[in-house]
C-alpha cells in the first residue's frame, strides 16, 4: 500500500504555494482547506482571481454553448451571474418554477442574453470574461448579479467578495466600455447567520463604492423578497416549495418577477439614455 499523504503539508515554500494556486486555476482545489492556507500565505484573493470550472463536463458544455450563442447574438441586454440568473431559462407547469414567460415579458424586446451559470462565483465569472464570454457584444446594459456562491462552500466573506465583485465590474467595463452596468446587491438568503451578516456587509460596501460611479448603477432590491418580519419569505423561494427545506437561496418565479419590477424603472432609464453603441472587439 502506498504511504498516505501528509495530512498537514507545509506551505512555507513558494514552490508549494505556486503549485496549489495553479491547481486552483485548474479548478481541482477550489474549496480545499489546503488551498485556503496557501491563499493566506501567498496573500492572493481567489475571489478576485479568474478560476475556470472546465473540469466539470456540464459546465464546459454550457460554456462552449454560450460562446456559440454569443457569436450569433447582438443583445441590448445581458444578464450575467450564477444559478439565480440561469433560472430565467426555466419553464415549468408549476407557476412558481415557470420563469420564461416573465423573462420574455420583461426583457424580450431587448433581445436578452442569459449568461448565468449554476454555482459560479466571482472567480468563475472572471474566468469566463477572460475567455471570450462577451467577445463581440455591445449591449446597452449588463445586469450583474453575483456573490451568493462566494459565501457558500468557498466561505469567502465580505472582505474577499467585495474586491471580487469589483474585479468583475472592472472587467465588464474593460470589455464593454460603452455598456452601462446595473449591479444588483447579493440577495437575502436563509443559510446561516454568518452568511446573512456578510451579505449585509457586502451590499453596504458596494452601495458606498458605486454611489457616484459614471458607468455603474448599484441597486439593492433584496427587500422585495422579505416577509413582514424582515426575513426571507419562503413563499418567494424555490426551496420554500419543497417539504422540510431549511435553506432559502433561489428566488422562485414570483420572486424574480418582483426583482424585475423593482429594477424596471432604472433599467428603462439606462436603456433610454444609452446611445447607439459600437460593436466590441
Amino acid at each position: 500500500m502506498p504511504p498516505l499523504p501528509d495530512p498537514e503539508p507545509s506551505f512555507s515554500s513558494p514552490a508549494m504555494q505556486r503549485r496549489l494556486l495553479l491547481r486552483a486555476a485548474a479548478g481541482t482545489l477550489l474549496f480545499s482547506p489546503w488551498l485556503k492556507a496557501a491563499q493566506a500565505r501567498a496573500a492572493v484573493n481567489l475571489a478576485a482571481t479568474p478560476i475556470g470550472r472546465m473540469d466539470l463536463p456540464w459546465w464546459r458544455k454550457r460554456f462552449e454553448a454560450s460562446l456559440q450563442q454569443v457569436r450569433r447574438s447582438q443583445p441590448e441586454l445581458v444578464w450575467l451571474g450564477d444559478s439565480i440568473t440561469e433560472n430565467w431559462e426555466r419553464s415549468s407547469p408549476q407557476p412558481w418554477a415557470d420563469y420564461q414567460p416573465i423573462w420574455q415579458r420583461e426583457y424580450g424586446r431587448y433581445q436578452p442574453l442569459n449568461l448565468g451559470f449554476i454555482g459560479d462565483t466571482t472567480s468563475s465569472v472572471l474566468w469566463r470574461l477572460d475567455h471570450g464570454q462577451v467577445q463581440g457584444l455591445s449591449p446597452k446594459v449588463c445586469i450583474l448579479l453575483i456573490g451568493a456562491n462566494n459565501l457558500g462552500r468557498p466561505h469567502w466573506g465580505a472582505h474577499l467578495t467585495v474586491p471580487g465583485i469589483e474585479a468583475v465590474v472592472d472587467k465588464v467595463h474593460q470589455l464593454l466600455p460603452h455598456t452601462a452596468v446595473l449591479l444588483l446587491g447579493v440577495l437575502p438568503s436563509k443559510r446561516s447567520a454568518w452568511i446573512s451578516a456578510e451579505t449585509l456587509k457586502i451590499n453596504a460596501a458596494l452601495a458606498q463604492r458605486y454611489a457616484h460611479s459614471p458607468f455603474v448603477t448599484f441597486l439593492n432590491v433584496g427587500h422585495v423578497l422579505l416577509d413582514a418580519q424582515g426575513q426571507p419569505d419562503p413563499a418567494l423561494y424555490l426551496e420554500g416549495h419543497e417539504a422540510h427545506q431549511t435553506v432559502l437561496l433561489h428566488p422562485d418565479a414570483q420572486g424574480m418577477q418582483r426583482i424585475a419590477q423593482a429594477i424596471a424603472p432604472t433599467l428603462d432609464k439606462l436603456m433610454t439614455d444609452a446611445p447607439d453603441r459600437p460593436k466590441s472587439p
